[in-house]
C-alpha cells in the first residue's frame, strides 16, 4: 500500500461497537476526566482498569462502551488517541489484510480524500508512542 482512502462517516460508530479494549494514556485520562467535570482519581475510580504497563477502559456490562450513545460518542471533543487515531493503528496500517478486514465493517475506509501511507504510519507512530506497553 502507497496510499489509502479514509474519511470518517457522519453518524457511524462501528468502531465503537467492536470487540476489544480502549486503552488510554494518562493524558487521555486526565483530559477525559476534565470533560466529565470529575478528578482524574474519581474517572480512574469509575472508568479505568489499571495494570502495570496500560490504562483501559472498563468493559460495560451491556454495550461496548461507557461513552457511546445513540447519537454517537459522549466524549468525542476529548476521545482517546486509540480512538482519534483509528483506523491508522500499527496492527492495521502495517498489514494489507487486517486493513481489509477493517474495510468490512468501517465505511469510511476507501472514501475521502488519498492518505499517504507514510502519513498514516507517522500516525500509527503516535499509538506506538502513546502506548509502548502494547508497541514497545
Amino acid at each position: 500500500m502507497t496510499a489509502v482512502r479514509f474519511e470518517c462517516q457522519p453518524g457511524c460508530t462501528n468502531c465503537c461497537r467492536q470487540k476489544g479494549f480502549v486503552y488510554i494514556t494518562e493524558g487521555d485520562l486526565a483530559r477525559i476526566a476534565k470533560f466529565l467535570k470529575m478528578t482524574a482519581a474519581e474517572f480512574e475510580r469509575r472508568y479505568v482498569y489499571r495494570t502495570k504497563h496500560l490504562l483501559r477502559l472498563r468493559m460495560p456490562r451491556h454495550t461496548q462502551c461507557h461513552f457511546l450513545r445513540e447519537d454517537g460518542c459522549s466524549i468525542h471533543a476529548v476521545k482517546p488517541t486509540q480512538c482519534r487515531i483509528f483506523p491508522f493503528w500499527p496492527e492495521l496500517t502495517d498489514d494489507k489484510r487486517e486493513w481489509r478486514k477493517a474495510a468490512a465493517w468501517c465505511p469510511g475506509i476507501g472514501k475521502g480524500e488519498l492518505v499517504q501511507i507514510e502519513t498514516a504510519r507517522r500516525q500509527a507512530d503516535e499509538m506506538r508512542a502513546a502506548y509502548p506497553g502494547m508497541y514497545g
